[in-house]
């Protein structure tokens, strides 16, 4: 029925199929349903970044529907203190204590078998890493991240031997973060 080869052609698509001169709530909600019946309950954005992306192809915004709509499920989200502002990679030094925080969590959500949490935290470290590659430093991080989700237990002891490498070292030393 859909014809769209992208969640984000399939978003537009359905918008066009609704036929409405404004987006609220109620557009937003019929958006989702279908990407989630499409492309499955993980490809679902949140009603801001659906939002946003329609504004971008000329919609007009019902702003306080989607802003009730973005705040209901925000409140409802069971993660949403663990998870805010865990994730900074602006330095090496931000990242590492990122990383190591997120590692904690990681095993907090282990020892409760919540598998969903583990999940949540793979999904934002790889959400990240895919922002990271317009610099040497964010390609490092990326791929800092890369490892620690591949092998978290070793991450600790990589990182410490990476820093150290002369390798590192040749493409970071004027970095006074790398050293630390």
């Amino acid at each position: 029925m859909w014809e769209s080869k992208t969640k984000h052609d399939l978003m537009i698509e359905v918008w066009e199929k609704l036929d409405c001169e404004s987006i609220g709530s109620a557009e937003i909600e019929a958006i989702e349903e279908v990407v989630r019946s499409v492309l499955g309950e993980q490809a679902v954005e949140s009603p801001m970044k659906i939002a946003r992306l329609l504004a971008d192809e000329g919609a007009e915004l019902r702003h306080s529907e989607i802003m009730e709509l973005h705040v209901t499920r925000y409140d409802a989200k069971p993660y949403t203190a663990e998870f805010r502002n865990i994730l900074k990679v602006e330095s090496f030094r931000q990242a590492l204590s990122s990383i190591r925080n997120l590692d904690n969590l990681r095993k907090k959500f282990l020892s409760e078998d919540d598998k969903n949490g583990v999940r949540l935290v793979r999904e934002r470290v790889i959400e990240a890493k895919e922002k990271l590659t317009n610099t040497a430093e964010e390609t490092e991080i990326a791929e800092w991240l890369t490892v620690w989700l591949q092998t978290p237990e070793a991450f600790d002891t990589w990182v410490s031997l990476r820093q150290r490498s002369v390798d590192f070292k040749s493409r970071f030393d004027n970095d006074a973060e790398a050293r630390k």
